[in-house]
């Protein structure tokens, strides 16, 4: 019998199991380009009545996210997780609640009816995004494959945030610039997609359910069942995987290069209609350009780290740059009332495109990897809690980074609705998407420099893992092995496979032979 780890994974499979991320992109790409507008234009809430709505679902979202990861980690020791998998069932069970998606875009509701229904989207992301993230790291543990999983599902991820961008700009050809019922067209054809999409996901996909430890020495966690002692567990797995160098410091780079695009997104549209006195179909136009740009920019980021072995910081402190350029023009172009051809603006976009994809792509390319060196440290396989922790640590940033832009738009005197905005409101949104989106990247810049995960030392991770799994001793692995897994764990060798770095990082061990 064929291990699931053991089967290959062409661009056919790699195109079922990424087609997802039309949701993970695409959804939220709408909703970060247009739904504050939308709050604000056409549904009667304050900016800072809109900004809360994002803050408080993603807060609570943020709390189920780990939760969510906790329990595809132990599902399959449920019937039906035996039966569908332990993250699998999930997708099946998500993909007709996709419909949920065509109600936010509703008009003449209440606060509290958009609150519920962007909570109830936050909260089916979570269903979906954890359980699915994981499968990259289970369905194969070669470089080359988990990178094509990686760039294949950013190619849909932006392929989701193109048709987000351009699809309300062609409806709006039928329908007209001011007319709320092209948001509403737009949340309804997009459900569909979004039903199919994670349908197709899980029929193209597997998970590792089968494979058992091969290694003769693991780590035994002692653990009590009950639901404190298992909300107890989840708090320490989440603490614990902070514990791992390589991920702390992929954390802070993802962190920060996402809020800062989701920055950059919540006051773009404000920057197009009221800073530079363009109308939504700018919007769309440009926005359509960067998205479309970025799918060929994805593909050109897979090959600098696939073909020319480009390190993964070097890629990213590549695309870094690119977007500081495009930040400082359109930061020199408002302060300077220079007037810039739409042509130059289209150049600029696709610049911003494909760096943005570099941004996207690299971050995820490199979770996947994550579990690898836990498990050097853990001897355990944890996927499910390193995707609540990046799910939750996001959206906890986000919702206090959203919050915050509300609040400084309101006390800068932005006034909802209105079509033309006082002076103090226009220089509080530039420097929201210039110099709060530079700052955020400048963090991330810094922060490839120490962080060493390469194609190069991850294959010596996993040589070392298998020789330790076939019983090889500690005080046979080489000198250069022994900094690898240094650099990448952040503990001396010695330290880790059953020692008292497992021991900090698990718990309650008992490290003991298997016959």
């Amino acid at each position: 019998m064929i291990k699931p780890t053991e089967r290959r994974v062409g661009y056919g499979v790699a195109m079922g199991y990424g087609v997802t991320d039309l949701f993970g992109g695409g959804a939220f790409a709408i909703i970060g380009t247009w739904l504050l507008f939308f709050y604000t234009t056409y549904c009667g809430l304050t900016v800072l009545e809109a900004s809360s709505i994002f803050a408080i679902a993603r807060v609570i979202d943020a709390i189920l996210s780990p939760i969510m990861g906790y329990i595809t980690d132990n599902f399959g020791n449920t019937w039906l997780g035996r039966k569908f998998g332990r993250r699998r069932f999930f997708l099946l069970l998500s993909s007709p609640l996709m419909f949920l998606y065509a109600l936010l875009w509703l008009t003449d509701m209440n606060y509290w009816y958009y609150l519920g229904t962007y909570l109830s989207i936050e909260l089916l992301s979570a269903m979906v995004l954890v359980p699915w993230e994981t499968l990259a790291a289970e369905m194969t543990n070669r470089y080359e494959e988990r990178s094509r999983l990686a760039g294949v599902r950013m190619i849909f991820s932006q392929l989701g945030g193109f048709l987000a961008v351009s699809v309300p700009g062609l409806i709006m050809q039928f329908t007209g610039k001011d007319n709320p019922f092209t948001y509403t067209l737009t949340g309804l054809i997009f459900s569909c997609v979004f039903c199919l999409a994670v349908f197709t996901t899980w029929r193209c996909t597997w998970e590792a359910k089968d494979v058992q430890p091969e290694h003769k020495f693991k780590a035994e966690v002692q653990r009590s069942s009950g639901l404190f002692n298992h909300l107890k567990y989840l708090i320490l797995d989440l603490i614990s995987s902070f514990r791992i160098r390589a991920f702390r410091l992929h954390i802070i780079i993802y962190i920060a290069s996402f809020t800062a695009m989701d920055v950059f997104g919540a006051v773009f549209t404000y920057y197009v209609i009221y800073c530079l006195g363009k109308d939504a179909a700018a919007v769309s136009a440009w926005s359509s350009v960067g998205a479309f740009a970025a799918i060929p920019g994805t593909y050109a980021f897979m090959m600098l780290l696939n073909k020319l072995n480009l390190t993964p910081s070097s890629a990213l402190r590549l695309a870094y740059s690119s977007i500081f350029f495009v930040l400082a023009f359109l930061f020199i172009v408002y302060y300077t009332k220079t007037p810039v051809p739409d042509m130059v603006f289209f150049g600029l976009f696709i610049l911003n495109g494909v760096a943005r994809a570099g941004l996207i792509y690299i971050p995820w390319n490199i979770y996947s990897f994550i579990p690898d060196i836990d498990e050097m440290v853990t001897q355990q396989r944890r996927e499910g809690i390193f995707a609540g922790v990046m799910v939750l640590t996001r959206k906890s940033t986000v919702a206090i980074a959203i919050l915050i832009i509300g609040m400084v738009l309101e006390e800068a005197g932005f006034v909802k609705g209105n079509g033309i905005q006082p002076e103090s409101a226009l220089y509080a949104i530039v420097t929201l998407m210039t110099l709060g989106t530079a700052v955020l990247l400048a963090i991330s810049f810094y922060v490839t420099y120490p962080f060493k995960l390469t194609r190069e030392t991850h294959k010596v991770l996993l040589k070392e893992i298998a020789r330790r799994k076939l019983g090889g001793k500690a005080e046979d692995c080489d000198a250069p092995t022994r900094l690898v897994i240094k650099q990448l764990t952040g503990y001396e060798y010695d330290e880790v496979w059953g020692g008292e770095a497992t021991r900090r990082v698990v718990g309650q061990v008992n490290c003991s032979r298997v016959e």
